[in-house]
């Protein structure tokens, strides 16, 4: 068995995924550590492998794409040791099939290459990827393929950290709809202000994006470790895919193998 592992590094969460070939054996997520050592990540990714019967010893590949330094240097660290070969790190220099219509390509993140090629790959274009995470990402996908740009907003968890941690009377609460948008207790009219103005968030910026689009019909998908949360709610998503991100890693791969 052919392994290859694909590490998605973000700020709040590490996604991996062992791919047999194009298929994805098994998917992890995990808080992200800044000063987390190769040796330590490479307990917990041995650790992981083996409820699959795998360990490090059967990967033959480590693709990586990162927006925390730190974890990139142990990432790299990591293959080098314990996989004997270099990882390949998404970035300037690794062909990714991706045209970058952007004032500053050097600036787009490897998550962002990623969404775009792999959405492009599995749905064709237009499309429009929300990525939600620590922050949420609006990546715009021209039918050809290229990434056109899009938007950043504060992340469903930031926006509620940054309003628990600026009203000293108001409590968390978990971050799931109420039944209904007037809420009758304290706890209920943070959930409804939270999730259900969040919903308006993405629905607002999703028509501003659609109406700059036109007359193209961008297909609209969602994926990220919130979107279960939101998506389900907000009018126009067509298609959650979980492993949107780790499908562009594994391509890229390809595309450099």
């Amino acid at each position: 068995m052919t392994t290859l592992l694909a590490a998605d590094v973000g700020n709040t969460n590490v996604v991996l995924g062992a791919y047999d070939g194009a298929k994805l054996v098994s998917t992890w997520r995990t808080a992200t550590r800044h000063d987390q050592t190769e040796d330590e990540l490479a307990v917990m990714v041995d650790a992981l492998l083996a409820r699959e019967d795998l360990s490090l010893d059967d990967v033959d590949a480590l693709v990586l794409g990162s927006v925390v330094p730190p974890l990139t240097a142990s990432f790299t660290r990591l293959a080098e040791r314990y996989l004997d070969r270099p990882a390949l790190v998404i970035g300037p220099g690794v062909k990714t099939g991706v045209r970058l219509r952007v004032d500053n390509p050097s600036e787009v993140g490897a998550d962002r290459i990623a969404n775009t090629l792999a959405a492009h790959r599995r749905y064709g274009g237009p499309a429009i990827v929300v990525d939600f995470g620590t922050t949420t990402n609006f990546d715009i996908v021209s039918a050809e393929g290229d990434f056109l740009g899009g938007a950043f907003a504060p992340g469903l968890e930031v926006s509620a950290e940054s309003l628990f941690g600026r009203a000293a009377r108001l409590f968390r609460v978990p971050l799931t709809a109420p039944a209904n948008a007037i809420g009758k207790n304290t706890a209920d009219c943070i959930r409804s202000g939270i999730v259900f103005g969040y919903v308006g968030l993405v629905e607002g910026l999703l028509a501003r994006l659609v109406a700059e689009l036109r007359p193209a019909t961008p297909r609209v998908l969602a994926t990220g470790g919130l979107a279960v949360t939101i998506a389900p709610l907000a009018k126009g998503i067509e298609r959650v895919d979980d492993d949107l991100t780790l499908e562009g890693l594994r391509l890229l791969w390809e595309l450099n193998s």
